[in-house]
């Protein structure tokens, strides 16, 4: 079983979804559980399937002290780069709680000071502290769906399968077809990576 929160009082969890990803927001969920919160199958949303995800993401809502969901566009993405909008995500998820944090929890290895708030950078975090990967199962559901959403008035580019991730499938997708406005323009759309050093 993960770690509750690395600090004790009122630790917010923070991760993202989409980073990756040549279409759609970079979404960011902030977390705080109670402190003995315990969930065994709570774990980095990326090791779950997309049923248990759900099941998960009904249970977090229900039992959180607080939780919050942002996002940023493919447009903010192409002006402030991938990592500052991730963080302005996150950063934006903090300011929605309904709960001032004592501590952040940042799953990664980057993060801007927010508020004089203190934080602490985990590397694989979402795989470590409950309260992240708790943020990486808000996000990854918010987000898979918004892309089936989204899919339904670009369907050539099988968003509902893929939802936004360079798979070869997008790829070819992407050079039969063009991008559209919800691609990231900054992003190499086409060749065996994105321009993203993950």
């Amino acid at each position: 079983m993960l770690q509750t929160q690395f600090k004790k009082g009122l630790e917010v969890g923070t991760d993202e979804a989409g980073r990756g990803c040549l279409a759609g927001p970079v979404v960011s969920a902030a977390v705080i559980l109670p402190e003995n919160f315990k969930e065994p199958l709570i774990r980095d949303s990326k090791k779950l399937t997309e049923k248990k995800r759900v099941i998960l993401e009904k249970i977090i809502k229900e039992k959180a002290l607080a939780y919050s969901i942002s996002i940023c566009s493919p447009k903010e993405i192409d002006q402030i780069n991938i990592l500052n909008a991730s963080i302005k995500a996150m950063h934006l998820s903090i300011s929605k709680l309904k709960i001032k944090p004592t501590h952040i929890l940042v799953d990664g290895n980057r993060f801007h000071k927010y508020k004089g708030i203190p934080h602490k950078c985990v590397i694989k975090g979402d795989d470590k502290f409950m309260n992240i990967a708790a943020a990486s199962i808000l996000a990854k559901t918010f987000r898979d769906n918004f892309m089936k959403m989204i899919s339904k008035e670009f369907p050539v580019y099988r968003w509902d399968k893929n939802k936004g991730y360079p798979t070869k499938e997008h790829r070819d997708l992407i050079k039969k077809n063009g991008p559209c406005v919800h691609h990231r323009k900054s992003f190499k759309m086409i060749g065996n990576k994105s321009n993203l050093d993950l």
